[in-house]
């Protein structure tokens, strides 16, 4: 009886998140049909419309559901490094043969019909991290396992960026906590993220004195790390005098002033050559350590400045302003954010009821059933409606967490982690971007923004674990 129930895939599935997606995919569409309806409307079922055709989407992928849970569940450990070439292999076709859309060279279109293969490769970049690090010899104390995993994450994310799809290519990003989950080195989980803040700061901050600020910290750690003992001494007061001479020159000298970043450099650059010559003097590591933080950070911060006016596009720095609130640009592109602010907070509490959303109605919010969704939501069911949406992509990332915790094989906790992860990216990120908590990069909502290559590819992604999930029992890598 015990293998009979094994072998049985429906006693074997995790129904929670099966009844959880369904519900998700209910809210979507009735959302979807709200963003667009109109009184000359014949029927819900019109194919014409972006309901209807969503309800095509929604039984193709039921039919996808299908035949996911009857392919043997080692098929996607076995075939995960095919699965990401030909990912990657979409990617450079649609380079050279898609379609431009919203000036992102990112689309397959053959008739009526698009698609968008980045969706579909952020599950077989999963599947191939997920194979890599369940391998035996896997270890992220092996430096070269870094790189491996570096490679893997990088090469779609070029092609991403080639196509202009920044938004698409920061998701792979999102790995970095599957990662940690499986041995990163803390060290560098933790400078991830103070390079997003300092990241951040090079775009509100003055370069000039974001960079004499990073290199006293610099300074102060190597004092904390080494003692007060004379050669660290040295460096700090050296440091402090260098400070106040370049202050003091681009505050009264305009010749210098104008020219405040390379006299930060210069600084950078006589303190590092004290430094190292004080670690000659004294043989401790902790001042080379000092230079290449010093330095590193420092180029860190210049190249951030040089990529946002000399590589970033106008509209993309517009975004990034008016995020930072550095700028306020509401007829221009701050102008979706603005009108689904308003759409959101017009709902109030209980919200104005299905269907009876002006802002959604009279259409005064761009890409409403697409990437702006979230403001249908808020408007027509108010913070009540936002709070049970909330809930349930909660409970569907926790379950899912939970789910990979329990597994037997490695393959299967990792695939697991790295779902988590795009889902609790995704839905952070696009919710973020339409209350101006985050910039507007052109992501999805799960299962809610309208369109077959989103829905198709979260279906996929979330019951390719739930086929692994109803294999727990069976251990295999």
């Amino acid at each position: 009886m015990q293998q009979g129930r094994r072998n049985n895939i429906l006693l074997n599935i995790d129904w929670v998140i099966v009844i959880i997606y369904l519900v998700l995919v209910f809210m979507g569409w009735i959302n979807i049909y709200s963003a667009v309806y109109d009184d000359t409307h014949q029927s819900i079922l019109d194919i014409s419309c972006q309901y209807g055709k969503q309800l095509i989407w929604i039984g193709a992928a039921v039919v996808v559901i299908i035949f996911i849970l009857l392919i043997d569940s080692k098929f996607y450990s076995t075939f995960a490094h095919v699965m990401y070439g030909l990912g990657c292999l979409l990617l450079l076709s649609v380079l050279l043969f898609g379609k431009e859309v919203n000036g992102a060279k990112s689309w397959f279109e053959i008739g009526t019909f698009r698609m968008q293969p980045v969706e579909f490769v952020k599950i077989t970049v999963c599947l191939a991290l997920a194979r890599l690090m369940s391998s035996e010899d896997f270890s992220f104390k092996k430096i070269k396992y870094y790189f491996i995993v570096g490679a893997i994450l990088a090469v779609p994310m070029v092609l991403i960026l080639l196509q202009n799809d920044t938004g698409s290519a920061l998701v792979f990003c999102t790995f970095i906590f599957v990662m940690f989950r499986e041995g990163m080195n803390k060290v560098l989980f933790i400078s991830a993220f103070a390079l997003i803040f300092l990241f951040i700061m090079a775009l509100v901050v003055d370069i000039s004195l974001l960079m004499l600020i990073v290199g006293l910290l610099c300074v102060v750690g190597l004092v904390f790390v080494c003692g007060r003992n004379k050669y660290s001494r040295i460096v700090l007061y050296s440091a402090i005098v260098l400070s106040v001479v370049a202050v003091l020159l681009c505050s009264f000298l305009p010749e210098f002033s104008e020219k405040s970043v390379l006299v930060a450099m210069i600084g950078y650059g006589v303190l590092s050559l004290l430094m190292l010559i004080m670690y000659f003097a004294s043989k401790q590591k902790a001042m080379l350590l000092a230079i290449v933080l010093m330095i590193g950070m420092g180029g860190f911060v210049y190249s951030v400045d040089y990529i946002f006016n000399n590589v970033l596009q106008a509209h993309q720095q517009s975004r990034i302003m008016d995020l930072l609130g550095k700028n306020e640009d509401v007829l221009g592109t701050g102008y979706n954010v603005h009108q689904s602010k308003i759409a959101i907070g017009s709902g109030g509490f209980w919200g104005k009821g299905f269907l009876h959303g002006t802002q959604t109605k009279y259409k005064f919010v761009p890409e409403q059933s697409t990437d702006f969704i979230f403001c249908t939501i808020g408007e027509e069911w108010g913070l009540a409606g936002i709070t049970v949406i909330l809930i349930l992509f909660g409970a569907l990332i926790i379950r899912i967490i939970s789910r990979a915790e329990r597994q037997r094989s490695t393959f299967s906790r990792i695939y697991g982690y790295g779902v988590a992860s795009i889902l609790f990216f995704h839905v952070a990120i696009n919710i973020g971007m339409t209350i101006g908590l985050a910039p507007v990069v052109g992501i999805p909502l799960p299962f809610f923004s309208y369109g077959g290559s989103s829905l198709w590819a979260f279906t996929i992604l979330l019951f390719i674990f739930v086929r692994l999930d109803a294999d727990r029992l069976q251990v295999f890598r």
